[in-house]
């Protein structure tokens, strides 16, 4: 894995916003194509392997929470219990994740597993492909998202509802709202009949004790770019209870994936995984040099990392009251200044690309750049 510092295509931010991308910049660029990141065909292939590998272990440490109801470590609450539970057992439907790694050039390690919402979807997919054909269309790149997304929404298409798919998010982030629309794009060439929906106005007919959209045409399957955890403590969850036929995609029980006490359970289940890095629940840690993270959180936020009883960084934010888990330390090479973070798709059940996200602090958040790659083969 190496770092190429590059000059960015002219007018690229035109070249972007041409295919949909109107988020590339904030304060400073989010896309970043004044340097890539030039992997080896055996580095690819280890992050492919341990994509697969690791979203099999997650199955099944998800029945392992299950089995041992294990839902408390979770700060899940009760009345979730049953929806996840229906959901894992009648297989609802799921398509997509991003496991983070840390690479240091051999080893590779899980940082968490983005199951339930994940972004950086469209830049991954399509975005830095594009970036490709124009700086060196005949190298490759580990990108196979856009066709299996396609493929896969093929393969659910007879396991939904009949009729319309609905996607949905919030108003006011055009970053949410470019994924979802990515995604309905992806449903459309699949074949499926779609429609978008805010999630603000999203109606519910409690005479036929359904929800609807906004001309009262009846949600039986809906993509959600919105976390669970955000769901189950809304007003609007006692309705989902009364109607838990409904296509929640992602499904609920990726509500005990999308949870960062998923990663003290792997190191239960698999301690000795090279993927797995030693992680206990707060009250149990053993660790003197680890990263403190909540079991909710966002965007980086909340996150301390302590060696030997010292901060050495830390973010702030509105997390943590549901509780902390304790991972051990993983160095990163810097590539200068700059830390990056390998976040490696599993679309359907096979691993279909990465996003490089890169930042100057030793903690990834909102404004972490996203920096494309190729394979040097």
């Amino acid at each position: 894995m190496q770092r190429h510092t590059i000059t960015p295509r002219n007018n690229w931010q035109a070249a972007v916003e041409k295919l949909g991308f109107g988020f590339h910049t904030a304060d400073v660029p989010y896309w970043d194509e004044n340097a890539y990141y030039e992997f080896s065909l055996s580095e690819v292939t280890q992050i492919e392997t341990a994509t697969a590998e690791l979203w099999g272990m997650c199955l099944e440490a998800v029945q392992y929470v299950i089995d041992h109801k294990l839902y408390h470590k979770f700060a899940i609450p009760d009345r979730a219990i049953a929806v996840i539970e229906k959901s894992w057992n009648d297989d609802v439907p799921a398509i997509y994740g991003r496991f983070d790694f840390g690479f240091d050039g051999t080893a590779l390690k899980l940082f968490e597993f983005n199951a339930d919402t994940p972004t950086s979807l469209f830049e991954a997919g399509i975005i830095q492909w594009f970036w490709l054909q124009d700086f060196a269309s005949h190298k490759d790149q580990f990108n196979s998202v856009h066709e299996r997304l396609i493929d896969y929404w093929k393969y659910l298409k007879p396991y939904l509802h009949e009729g319309i798919l609905h996607f949905t998010c919030v108003k006011h982030s055009l970053e949410d709202l470019t994924t979802a629309e990515y995604m309905r794009d992806c449903a459309i060439q699949a074949g499926i009949p779609t429609k978008l929906v805010f999630i603000d106005d999203i109606g519910w007919n409690q005479e036929e004790c359904e929800f609807v959209d906004l001309e009262d045409q009846e949600i039986k399957n809906i993509f959600k770019l919105y976390p669970w955890e955000w769901m189950v403590n809304e007003p609007f969850f006692d309705q989902l209870l009364l109607n838990p036929e409904v296509y929640w995609i992602e499904p609920a029980w990726k509500m005990i994936l999308s949870n960062k006490a998923i990663l003290p359970v792997l190191w239960k289940l698999y301690p000795n995984c090279p993927y797995v890095l030693e992680c206990y629940f707060e009250e149990e840690n053993r660790l003197k040099d680890y990263v403190k993270k909540p079991i909710y959180s966002r965007e980086g936020a909340n996150i301390s990392i302590i060696k030997d009883g010292q901060i050495l960084a830390e973010t702030r934010g509105i997390y943590g009251k549901e509780g902390f888990i304790c991972q051990q330390t993983f160095n990163i090479p810097r590539f200068g200044s700059k830390i990056p973070i390998i976040g490696s798709w599993v679309i359907g059940q096979q691993p279909s690309g990465m996003g490089i996200r890169e930042d100057d602090s030793l903690i990834t958040g909102n404004t972490s750049c996203f920096i494309p790659h190729l394979i040097n083969n």
